[in-house]
């Protein structure tokens, strides 16, 4: 993975009818400001009960945006990553359909994970209480088999998310499947969707126990072996996270997004200095994605302090909700559907009240921070709550899942605001210091300094937190120092 931006984005919400326009898109319209692209699901259906998180065909690209040899041709052009499904498959899909109607007849069966392959003897309320939610509701969906019985079928996410079961030999064949097809398009990264979900034991919370993180790292493996590296999506407890990046190529830094939010809300850089001084460095940074603001991520465990107070953390949660007048409120927790317990639904945008100047703070030190930045599509554009979507489909999520036409984005890459994030984003994708050694410099609560030198070569962001001062200096032509304009 190159040591530059990379953009997270939908191929048919940025403007683009097909991967042919993504690709030109990216060597046209967004020419230097990418590295690389995450490209969000684009497997058939994009449209399911998930934007394309719910398969029917893990293998097969929807038609509407081309075919394998489209997406071959963009990946010569840009790195591409791309999402493995790890948990989950449709319940259109042709193989549960098949299940359904034929039971353990079914060549598909043991794909399946079923209540009793965990559960044999039946569970206690006291085992289910244990089982970790990442939404409302039963883990459990009963489906009608076509003999008139009915099957408890594990559905983690929704119910037309049907668990596989990963250990047996169905599971690993399908998930080997995956991996094969996309080497073959020339992807060379993917991102492990739900993957801390995907090991149940009887006993246990069923995510992120021990045998979870033995298949995260045999599923790596057979990754590497391949040439593809891997990026590991877990919401979770920040010890957890720690843990995790010993194990794989990269994960995300999901505390990231609510520290600097801290900053710029609470005028006070403490508790994301003391989580720079500890944080994994193999990293991708966000501020933003196709999901919420995640919380969890800096909250408190099982009475061990997190990385924000949680009093704290409770008045940056209203806080969200005041700088985007209430919209975020209304897409999320009850107020919406397929939700996620533990994000707020907002960009990041609105969640600063659409102030550019702390927005432009905010991506300075995304950019600044250890890691590999990515910059969600809608968060490129600044994107505000999409109030009218969420209206429409009821999916909390939708808030911060824009459909932009090829004329919206003309005419906001041609604003002035959109001039000063691409000059900060061409200085991330160019200057060489950012290949060096990171350095976070002791001073006031209320100052940011950090530093990164490579050689010869510096650069270094000031931030007052009290004043919404920003400024960036670094060596120059002759080892001038400069001052970037923004």
């Amino acid at each position: 993975m190159r040591n530059k931006i990379q953009l997270i984005t939908y191929v048919d919400r940025v403007g683009c009818n097909n991967l042919k326009d993504l690709k030109s898109l990216m060597i046209d319209e967004f020419k230097g400001l990418f590295g690389g692209i995450h490209i969000l699901p684009f497997f058939y259906p994009i449209d399911g009960a998930d934007a394309g998180f719910d398969p029917i065909d893990h293998t097969k690209i929807d038609e509407r945006l081309g075919d394998w040899n489209d997406l071959k041709s963009l990946s010569a052009e840009v790195p591409v990553m791309a999402d493995l499904i790890v948990n989950h498959v449709s319940a259109k899909s042709n193989a549960f359909q098949d299940y359904l109607e034929k039971g353990d007849d079914s060549e598909y069966s043991n794909l399946f994970l079923t209540k009793d392959k965990v559960f044999p003897n039946g569970l206690s309320d006291a085992e289910i209480k244990m089982i970790y939610r990442p939404r409302p509701g039963s883990p459990f969906t009963e489906f009608d088999m076509s003999n008139g019985l009915t099957k408890a079928i594990w559905t983690t996410f929704t119910q037309n998310q049907i668990d596989i079961d990963v250990e047996g030999q169905m599971g690993i064949a399908y998930l080997e499947g995956i991996l094969d097809t996309f080497q073959k398009a020339g992807i060379t990264m993917i991102r492990l969707d739900a993957a801390g979900y995907a090991i149940k034991r009887k006993g246990t919370s069923c995510f992120m126990i021990d045998e979870t993180f033995d298949f995260i790292a045999e599923l790596t493996k057979k990754a590497k072996n391949k040439g593809i590296k891997v990026l590991v999506e877990i919401h979770s407890f920040y010890k957890t996270q720690i843990e995790i990046a010993k194990r794989v190529d990269y994960v995300y830094d999901f505390a990231l997004p609510v520290l600097v939010l801290d900053c710029l809300y609470n005028r006070d850089a403490s508790n994301l200095k003391k989580w720079l001084k500890i944080a994994p460095r193999n990293v991708i940074t966000v501020l933003d994605t196709h999901d919420g603001i995640g919380i969890v991520d800096v909250a408190s465990e099982n009475n061990e302090p997190g990385l924000i107070p949680d009093q704290r953390l409770n008045n940056i949660v209203e806080k969200i909700h005041q700088k985007s007048r209430g919209t975020s409120k209304m897409a999320t927790g009850a107020a919406a559907s397929n939700l996620d317990l533990y994000q707020v639904n907002c960009t990041y945008f609105e969640a600063l009240g659409k102030n550019e100047n702390d927005y432009l703070i905010s991506r300075a030190i995304q950019f600044f921070v250890p890691g590999v930045p990515q910059v969600y599509y809608v968060g490129l554009l600044a994107g505000e709550n999409d109030m009218e979507l969420l209206g429409r489909t009821n999916v909390g999520r939708d808030i911060n899942r824009h459909n932009y036409s090829r004329k919206e984005i003309e005419e906001t890459i041609h604003t002035p605001f959109f001039s000063r994030l691409k000059n900060l984003m061409l200085f991330r994708n160019t200057h060489p210091s950012f290949d060096g050694s990171f350095n976070l410099i002791d001073d006031e609560d209320h100052r940011l300094n950090i530093r990164w030198v490579h050689n010869e070569h510096w650069t270094q962001l000031s931030v007052n937190l009290e004043t919404s001062d920003l400024k960036i200096s670094y060596s120059g032509d002759n080892n001038i120092s400069r001052m970037l304009e923004l």
